[in-house]
């Protein structure tokens, strides 16, 4: 079996393609692997990282209003499926599995128009431009809420849930705890703003810090994205008072481990995320991004939050002390925390990575 991946820009659409990638091995070891993404987008360092074999195209997203920005976006499209078609057909893969983002577009379109097996996979409730214009195109699509069917043809469309939910049931908790030096009886608090971390949550989050150590059974393990991970850090020394149950860190590798061990997370609401905590049975408090196509990352949240399983907090309304009296809201309240628990155990799908694998074998017969 030899399968090509792609997808990129965010952590939202790289994670999924790595996850049904490990699921595609763990299914069939001999399987091999090409991504193709773009050399500007996250993915160019985190798949080769993941130890697959990494090639680029040059793609750029397409305006919503008519400007000169789509004129050249159209002929780097046509460029980038000239050069992936060029790149499919070294590769000869049995089939091409794409998860969003515009270096999928091309790439995906290019398989189609060469009789390539193909299979598409959405996160979000509201779907992206590009899987819409692909949609016509694939031979399978894949969602993960049961609110994005209706966007697609329904003879080609099913839902599996985000890969990412099968990826994290493999953490371990304790591999988890030993990172962060944690003994067993703290409740693990995790403060994730994404992949690229989150202005308005790490202003938040500052400003509440003194206050962490009104939660003497928890410890607080703050993930502040690369980029803002020197300026927060020369911050957080300046303060007055340091709380000793917190951890600081740019980025984490072993989130799997990690949420695992987690008791209770707040960040944002991208459709990755969502998949892992519920896969867990993880409660939350999400503040979704506003700046995301459709506000699809509230309307991910507010079902969560429908369902019990979430607090939703929008960025507009955070602070430091909102945000510490919805901490306090579950964890002084141990009934409501295993409420909320049970909540999200029951919306999980652990299976979404092997039911997209059973997808794409089909497809690829």
């Amino acid at each position: 079996m030899r399968v090509v991946l792609t997808g990129g820009g965010t952590g939202g659409h790289i994670y999924p393609a790595l996850a049904v990638a490990k699921e595609i091995a763990r299914q069939e070891p001999q399987a091999a692997f090409l991504y193709i993404g773009s050399k500007k987008g996250l993915e160019a360092e985190l798949v080769p990282r993941a130890g697959i074999p990494f090639q680029s195209v040059e793609i750029a997203g397409l305006k919503r209003k008519l400007t000169l920005d789509n004129v050249k976006t159209f002929w780097k499209f046509l460029r980038a499926v000239s050069d992936s078609k060029k790149m499919l057909r070294e590769y000869r893969p049995d089939v091409v599995i794409g998860t969003g983002g515009y270096v999928c577009g091309p790439v995906v379109y290019a398989a189609a128009k060469l009789g390539i097996p193909t299979v598409i996979h959405e996160q979000n409730v509201v779907p992206g431009l590009t899987n819409k214009f692909l949609a016509r195109y694939v031979d399978r699509v894949a969602v993960s809420f049961e609110e994005s069917l209706s966007f697609f043809p329904a003879a080609k469309t099913v839902l599996t849930g985000n890969p990412r939910a099968t990826e994290v049931m493999h953490g371990e908790a304790s591999a988890g705890r030993d990172f962060l030096g944690v003994d067993a009886d703290k409740r693990i608090v995790l403060i994730f703003g994404g992949s690229r971390g989150a202005r308005p949550i790490n202003e938040a989050t500052l400003a509440m810090i003194p206050r962490m150590g009104e939660f003497p059974q928890s410890h607080f393990v703050y993930v502040t994205g690369n980029v803002h991970y020197e300026t927060i850090s020369a911050a957080i020394k300046e303060l007055d008072a340091l709380p000793g149950n917190l951890s600081v860190f740019p980025f984490v590798h072993n989130m799997p481990d990690l949420l695992a061990a987690t008791h209770l997370l707040v960040g944002r609401a991208g459709a990755s995320s969502l998949a892992e905590i519920t896969a867990l049975g993880v409660p939350s408090i999400l503040i979704p991004s506003p700046y995301v196509t459709n506000n699809h990352q509230e309307k991910n949240a507010r079902g969560l939050e429908k369902q019990g399983a979430a607090v939703v907090l929008l960025e507009n309304e955070l602070n430091g002390e909102r945000l510490f009296k919805a901490l306090a809201s579950i964890l002084k309240d141990d009934e409501r925390w295993a409420e909320m628990r049970e909540s999200s155990r029951k919306l999980g799908m652990p299976q979404a990575a092997t039911d997209i694998y059973q997808v794409m074998k089909k497809v690829a017969k």
